[in-house]
């Protein structure tokens, strides 16, 4: 089984209307639900990108906002890319915005 990263932008769904928001919200639960019923979700969530840090190597810490951060992301665990895709399509329709899909490189050192 390889694991596979769906996410979106941070922005991608500035589109919808705060009204329409609750109702987005309960299509992603129910993609989250059949997912973890189907057995391959691993973890997900949306992120706060007001809040996002970068981290320098020497240790220094900066704040701010960034337009290219990741609004959410799910973590699923499949046996092939076509099933990732298929996961994303879901993904996709109940957030109404378009996901990216990358395969996370395989680590035997830590057991994936």
């Amino acid at each position: 089984m390889t694991r596979y990263l769906i996410s979106f932008d941070a922005h991608a769904m500035d589109h919808i209307p705060a009204e329409d928001m609750p109702a987005v919200g309960r299509a992603a639960h129910a993609v989250v639900e059949e997912a973890m019923n189907a057995g391959v979700w691993v973890f997900g969530g949306g992120l706060e990108h007001q809040k996002a840090s970068v981290v320098g190597t020497d240790g220094t810490v900066g704040d701010g906002s960034y337009p290219e951060a990741i609004g959410g992301l799910w973590v699923v665990e499949v046996s092939s890319r076509e099933q990732a895709l298929e996961w994303a399509a879901k993904t996709a329709v109940a957030c109404r915005c378009a996901q990216d899909v990358r395969e996370f490189m395989p680590d035997p050192a830590v057991g994936n």
